[in-house]
């Protein structure tokens, strides 16, 4: 049987979560098409020539299964919803009614694929709670290309640090001048090589500032694509952002600057005259910091496989074919409905409350 997958997304960065469930479905021979709710990821996905380019277009593809690296997908279109999830839990900061916002069920998905325990033990009790979707664990696609994990192949002395920084300004050591000083100060010691990534929704005038230390020890990329990035990165300097959770996956140290929590399994620091200090001490890790990422990482992904892709294929598909009747269907959500609704110019009465099954 052929099935129509889509792959659904807002912004660049969620093309390498995107990828390699592509290549998982062209492999089995099935048919894939991306689309993008939004201007910044609607760039991203013209390079590819399997892109729908309009609302109607995805309507008039009736794609049986859609892989959703969003928040919200539309209740309109065809097909099985399914939530493959734009990040890790970063653990940013908790709301009031929720334990982090990562866990707010906004009453679109039939299918939760969660990335390991820490999420899945959570979804699990949602799950119970409002009985209206499934959640199974497959792993997350986005970090399949990280396994099997590469010892760096580059024989220089000097250390790598790759340095990346959320978009919340509260948040980000993009935005603290007192960062920029300190390492544009240690990127002229040739202590270090730096390499830096910037999230896409910060401003230009911050990335522009950042490019202008760029020398033979400080690069910046312009990219979405951080793994091989990660892979020839001795340590990550970084903020609260979740490609903290990414790069741990190889066990290699992070130093975080101001981060909302205390983990054990990171180097805080909350000064930028402490910064080298702390680059100090990831680089000679200890082996309780070691054990504690171990620890951590263990709960966050436990699959080192690279096989996550193929365990998403796997469930939506034995998911698309199994008795769904115990299922409730999905709250009317008349106010989120009608702000995708707007979002995409579309509006239509049209809306699928239950998730569809297709006899074996």
């Amino acid at each position: 049987m052929n099935y129509k997958f889509l792959i659904y997304i807002s912004y660049s960065y969620a093309l390498p979560i995107g990828n390699p469930l592509e290549k998982e479905i062209l492999k089995r021979g099935y048919t894939v098409k991306w689309f993008a709710d939004i201007e910044d990821g609607k760039k991203a996905i013209q390079e590819k020539d399997n892109a729908l380019q309009t609302i109607q277009d995805v309507l008039d593809y009736k794609p049986d299964v859609v892989l959703t690296a969003t928040n919200m997908v539309p209740d309109f279109i065809t097909g099985l919803k399914v939530q493959v999830f734009h990040g890790f839990l970063a653990r940013k900061r908790p709301s009031k009614k929720h334990i982090f916002s990562e866990f707010r069920i906004r009453g679109f998905f039939d299918l939760y694929c969660t990335q390991g325990p820490s999420t899945t033990s959570i979804f699990k009790q949602l799950e119970e709670k409002h009985k209206h979707f499934k959640v199974i664990e497959t792993g997350w696609s986005k970090v399949d290309p990280l396994f099997p994990i590469t010892k760096k192949t580059d024989n220089s002395n000097i250390p790598t640090v790759l340095i990346a920084s959320t978009f919340t300004e509260r948040l980000s050591l993009a935005f603290n001048n007192e960062v920029f000083d300190e390492i544009k100060r240690l990127s002229i010691t040739n202590r270090y090589r730096f390499k830096m990534v910037l999230h896409p929704k910060i401003p230009k005038v911050i990335v522009d500032k950042w490019k202008t230390l760029e020398n033979k020890n400080f690069s910046y990329y312009d990219t979405t694509d951080l793994i091989p990035i990660f892979q020839t990165s001795d340590i990550l300097f970084a903020d609260t952002t979740s490609a903290i959770q990414e790069f741990l996956l190889q066990k290699k140290p992070v130093v975080t600057f101001n981060h909302t929590f205390k983990h054990n399994y990171l180097i805080d620091v909350n000064e930028s005259i402490n910064i080298e200090k702390a680059f100090i001490e990831a680089l000679n890790p200890t082996e309780k910091l070691l054990k504690n990422i171990q620890v951590f990482i263990k709960d966050l992904h436990p699959y080192f496989d690279g096989k996550s892709s193929m365990r998403i294929i796997d469930t939506t598909i034995a998911f698309l074919h199994d008795d769904k009747s115990y299922l409730k269907r999905k709250p009317f959500n008349i106010i989120r409905k009608y702000k995708i609704r707007k979002q995409l110019n579309y509006y239509t009465l049209k809306s699928y409350n239950k998730p569809p099954t297709i006899a074996k």
